[in-house]
């Protein structure tokens, strides 16, 4: 890993510990860049990406809309239904990316299960950063107004989680090599479809 990736790219020590995951949750504050990142990822490693917000209830979707934060509530069985689904790819042990703001540790609990092969990939920005990618988005429910809103509920996730931050400053482009770079030095094999494969061939 070159001094620039390890900058980006920082594991947590309960990462390193647990080795490659199967299971990658893409997580940040909206207009973080977690869709276009998360499907880079996916696509690097070949894997299944399922959004998290197209697993919302309507209900949510008209909520957040109207400028409305979800409480928590609302979002319960919308964490639980993400759960399922990486539940479901750690009990085939299958690699999968999910997208999901998991801006909680709670939430984050909710989605893992506590299981030590689900990493959070935690895209963090500054405020300013953030708010000038969301003002320029279009076509996504939710509006710039609430991003004081999702820092302010925001628990950046802690050293004794299982968790990869990366600098969302990057271009999503060296988000991908310092993650992957940092994937790869974990050295151990993560989940494949029916198989075990090398992480090393998924992450090159």
């Amino acid at each position: 890993m070159s001094l620039t990736e390890k900058a980006l790219a920082r594991p947590s020590s309960v990462l390193k510990q647990a080795g490659a995951p199967y299971v990658l949750v893409v997580m940040g504050v909206s207009g973080c860049g977690k869709s276009t990142f998360a499907r880079m990822l996916s696509e690097r490693m070949g894997c299944p990406l399922v959004e998290g917000d197209d697993l919302h209830p309507e209900a949510n979707i008209t909520k957040m809309a109207s400028g409305t934060p979800l409480t928590d509530t609302d979002r319960q069985p919308w964490l639980e239904q993400i759960g399922q689904q990486v539940a479901q790819w750690v009990d085939a042990r299958q690699m999968g990316v999910v997208t999901c703001s998991s801006l909680k540790r709670d939430y984050r609990t909710t989605i893992s299960g506590r299981h030590a092969q689900v990493c959070f990939v935690y895209l963090k920005g500054s405020r300013d950063g953030v708010g000038t990618r969301l003002r320029e988005r279009t076509g996504h429910f939710m509006p710039a107004s609430m991003l004081d809103s999702q820092f302010a509920t925001l628990e950046e996730p802690l050293d004794d989680e299982v968790v990869l931050e990366l600098d969302a400053a990057a271009t999503c482009e060296d988000m991908l090599e310092a993650a992957c770079a940092a994937l790869r030095a974990l050295g151990k094999p993560v989940g494949h479809g029916n198989g075990m494969v090398e992480s090393k061939r998924n992450l090159t």
